[in-house]
């Protein structure tokens, strides 16, 4: 399924039904041809046009010619010990992204990458130590849930979709905005919007685009209630301080009234757990509502941090439900073949210029 990146037709997985159907209009087709072909592609499992029969055959002898229907190609598969299974994806030019397949008893997770690497420099993650190459298209998006999906059948079926692996989604915006329509869409995967989450690190303008765009969860990587710690471990805060951040999710949890945000929150021991630390971030998050999800801090080499102990994490989340906010501990899962949050690596050439403060950079083309 993989091609070279310098083929000159048109793969149609880079098209959401919005897409399609306006590239199908232009070609002179009927609107219909993009639910067609949506269904041979996603229900059906076809690509190959030859036998997509309700097409007309001159349709299909263009298609042949002009356009291909081609997904990234796992390279590597690891099933850790609790069940979890991390997929390498080649993305060409020496580069990989990573992505992870968590099982429960009523669902399955998949955890889609947006970029190669990631240019915000969070601290305490292993991606950020990789540099950023550039933005995944559609295509590169979406084909991980799509040949996921393959490699794991009939018997695990993937329920739920995080666009929490590599990269900061946001800075790649229309390209997750549609891989997302796709997973949503009744033709293709059919997920429930409340099933598909997008997680950034507080990129405001972009979430407020998105409120319009896509209604979908959302997740923020908080990690800190206080603008001081927050721009040392979430650099992006030095653009974007916490009043923008937290008067942006306030916007967007008014889309419904049963909307809320989960903020990420990954517990560093000494730097962010302590129990003056729970009492800002209830006080921080009064107005918002919100659930919140504590991440023990998973290891990776060279890292300046430890993991909070367990003793300390239960006393920080009873804080935060004495303070009234619902308060889970996340289940590290997939430690063993380093798929676990925050610690997944491609291979990635760094071609960003981290040198530059976060807070000068132009963000403008990304949202």
């Amino acid at each position: 399924m993989s091609v070279s990146v310098n083929s000159d037709k048109v793969n149609l997985l880079n098209f959401d039904r919005k897409g399609l159907t306006t590239f199908f209009v232009e070609m002179g087709e009927k609107p219909f041809r993009a639910t067609q072909i949506l269904k041979w592609i996603y229900q059906e499992d076809v690509t190959d046009f030859e036998q997509m029969t309700n097409l007309s055959k001159s349709l299909r002898a263009y298609l042949k010619e002009h356009c291909m229907i081609t997904a990234p190609e796992i390279i590597l598969e690891q099933i850790a010990s609790d069940g979890t299974t991390k997929w390498v994806v080649e993305m060409g030019q020496g580069n990989r992204i990573e992505s992870v397949f968590i099982p429960e008893h009523n669902r399955g997770t998949l955890c889609v990458s947006s970029q190669i690497g990631c240019a915000l420099a969070c601290t305490f993650c292993s991606t950020a130590k990789q540099g950023f190459n550039r933005n995944l298209s559609v295509a590169e998006i979406i084909g991980q849930l799509y040949v996921a999906q393959k490699r794991l059948g009939e018997e695990k079926r993937i329920t739920n979709v995080v666009m929490m692996g590599m990269g900061e989604p946001l800075l790649n915006f229309d390209n997750v905005v549609a891989a997302m329509n796709l997973m949503m869409d009744d033709f293709t995967f059919g997920l429930s919007k409340r099933r598909v989450t997008v997680s950034t690190s507080g990129i405001v303008p972009a979430m407020l685009r998105l409120n319009e765009a896509c209604d979908v969860s959302m997740a923020v990587s908080l990690h800190a209630a206080n603008d001081e710690l927050r721009d040392e471990l979430v650099p992006i805060n030095q653009k974007y301080p916490l009043a923008e951040l937290m008067a942006a999710c306030s916007e967007y949890a008014k889309q419904g009234p049963r909307k809320h945000i989960t903020f990420e929150y990954v517990m560093l021991e000494g730097v962010n757990d302590s129990i003056q630390d729970a009492r800002a971030l209830a006080k921080l998050l009064k107005n918002v509502p919100a659930k919140i999800n504590l991440i023990p801090f998973n290891p990776f080499p060279n890292s300046a941090y430890l993991c909070s102990k367990a003793e300390t994490i239960t006393r920080f989340k009873d804080m935060l439900h004495k303070a009234g906010i619902v308060t889970t501990i996340r289940k590290t899962r997939g430690e063993d073949i380093d798929a676990a949050c925050g610690q997944l690596v491609g291979k990635v050439k760094d071609k960003s210029r981290r040198h530059l403060k976060l807070q000068k950079m132009d963000l403008s083309h990304a949202i």
